[in-house]
């Protein structure tokens, strides 16, 4: 039997939103959203927690100005917000890791592909729920810290929900990266590389890739 979260979601189920258009609509990148768009209540720190809530306050700054509410600028503040969330998030590290072993066996050029494709796909889905924002709180726990690794344990609190949500950061050059999400105890590296892994096995690498392209095409079509 699958391990479901707390909103009754399997992790095969996060995949089929994922090839279906509906990731937005999935536990996994709608609690990661709400977590980077929360009022942040601040119970433990440390640099990659700043690091976090830096983020989090040029993404609400954005949201709360009404220049950038008028609609006419919807594409434009979407493609600020993605700019925004893609700083902090360090795609390439997501990509190698949610691959695993097929990683390896990449040259330069399919490595660059699939992390433009890994990319487009988690910026694009998550964009419709940045802007269904509605005032969700976030709690920020406490920070471990391991040499360059570091994990900010959250909780996302509402009416309606109560979260645990941890960010697992890398440090390069002083800046902190996030290359994981973990909420409610499921790891969004973790399920992207089980699911990949099947696609794979069951059919090829390539068919992966289409899978991936078609799915960014069909998100570009006006």
């Amino acid at each position: 039997m699958q391990k479901r979260n707390r909103c009754g979601l399997s992790q095969g189920l996060m995949w089929d939103f994922l090839m279906r258009g509906r990731l937005a609509g999935a536990a996994m990148v709608g609690l990661l959203m709400w977590v980077l768009l929360g009022q942040g209540v601040a119970t433990g720190g440390g640099a990659a927690t700043e690091a976090v809530k830096g983020t989090v306050n040029e993404v609400i700054s954005i949201l709360e100005d009404e220049a950038w509410s008028k609609p006419e600028r919807a594409e434009e503040r979407r493609r600020v917000l993605e700019k925004i969330i893609g700083a902090r998030f360090d795609y390439e590290e997501m990509s190698k890791r949610s691959l695993g072993r097929q990683w390896r066996k990449l040259n330069d050029s399919e490595k660059q592909e699939f992390v433009q494709l890994f990319t487009a796909l988690l910026a694009r889905s998550y964009a419709d729920k940045i802007e269904g924002y509605s005032g969700e709180q976030v709690e920020y726990i406490n920070q471990r810290t391991k040499g360059n690794f570091a994990e900010v344990k959250t909780r996302v609190v509402s009416g309606k929900v109560d979260i645990p949500l941890d960010y697992r950061l890398l440090n390069r050059s002083g800046d902190w990266r996030v290359y994981d999400v973990v909420v409610d105890g499921v790891s969004l590296v973790r399920n992207y590389r089980g699911q990949f892994s099947k696609v794979i096995k069951s059919s090829s690498y390539e068919d992966l890739v289409k899978k991936l392209r078609d799915k960014t095409e069909k998100k570009s079509a006006p």
